[in-house]
């Protein structure tokens, strides 16, 4: 008779995972590095933030965790952390690009230095830091690639039209890596976080009109909580979600879904 409380565990299980997650020193990627850390992963955590990403290691639960500092817009220091990932793990199996930036700005405002900082780190680097962990790492050994994308994805707000362009294109960019990568045995999947509670968007909370307005467009009539995406990653980590690729998973509190509903009568 099969166990299914020990078989469950293993399909979820990250035991002996290595697992390259960046912006780990952010509201999110702190919140996933503890949650895939209690999983079983050994963590490679990497930020342009090197002190804060030093005391998160710190933090962890098991050994074998470590920070590298990360300039996800020089190619030079891409190639350079994957490389030195390599030289003490041996491999990459998981891939997490949570690194992101954005900057509120209606479209007449932003200026091209805001434009290309926004693609360069939300686009550019995802782009060439996936491809050096393929060509390096999972073209041998297989692997997991997990992109966080964003409601803005699909949905929009006002004020964010260059960060919601390059979060479309990573949902498009991860059916690319699902497609051509399959005959590798990796599987490729994007998070798209709702309306999230961090330090950086505490402040649209506390400004009650805001908070209002986004209230009434969120079913659950409330922020989600970094540690609210740390069971989906898990799932599109391990060994469970072998057969999902290629696919964009709303976390967002049925945002998307339509919103908090309207004054209905139930018997017409």
């Amino acid at each position: 008779m099969v166990n299914i409380g020990e078989n469950l565990k293993k399909q979820f299980s990250l035991e002996g995972k290595i697992v390259l997650l960046t912006g780990a020193a952010g509201g999110i990627g702190s919140e996933l590095a503890k949650g895939l850390a209690g999983a079983g992963a050994q963590m490679a955590l990497a930020d342009i933030k090197l002190e804060p990403l030093n005391k998160l290691v710190s933090e962890l639960e098991g050994e074998n965790h470590t920070g590298f500092e990360l300039d996800i817009c020089d190619m030079d220091s891409i190639d350079k952390v994957v490389a030195d990932i390599l030289e003490r793990y041996g491999r990459i199996d998981v891939l997490i690009n949570c690194a992101g930036i954005n900057k509120r700005e209606g479209y007449l405002d932003v200026e091209e230095n805001t434009y290309d900082r926004i693609m360069n780190v939300n686009l550019k680097g995802l782009y060439f830091l996936t491809q050096k962990v393929v060509l390096e790492s999972m073209m041998k050994t297989g692997g997991k690639i997990i992109n966080m994308a964003s409601h803005n994805s699909t949905g929009m707000l006002g004020g964010v039209s260059v960060y919601g362009a390059t979060k479309s294109a990573v949902a498009a960019l991860t059916r690319s890596m699902a497609i051509e990568w399959a005959k590798f045995n990796i599987q490729a999947n994007a998070i798209a976080p709702g309306h999230i509670l961090t330090a950086l968007t505490q402040i649209t909370w506390d400004t009650e009109h805001r908070a209002q307005y986004l209230r009434e467009r969120i079913s659950a009539e409330r922020p989600g909580n970094p540690e609210e995406l740390i069971g989906i990653t898990i799932l599109l980590a391990s060994e469970a979600s072998s057969y999902i690729t290629g696919t964009l998973i709303n976390v967002d509190g049925g945002a998307l879904a339509g919103g908090k509903p309207w004054q209905f009568d139930t018997k017409y």
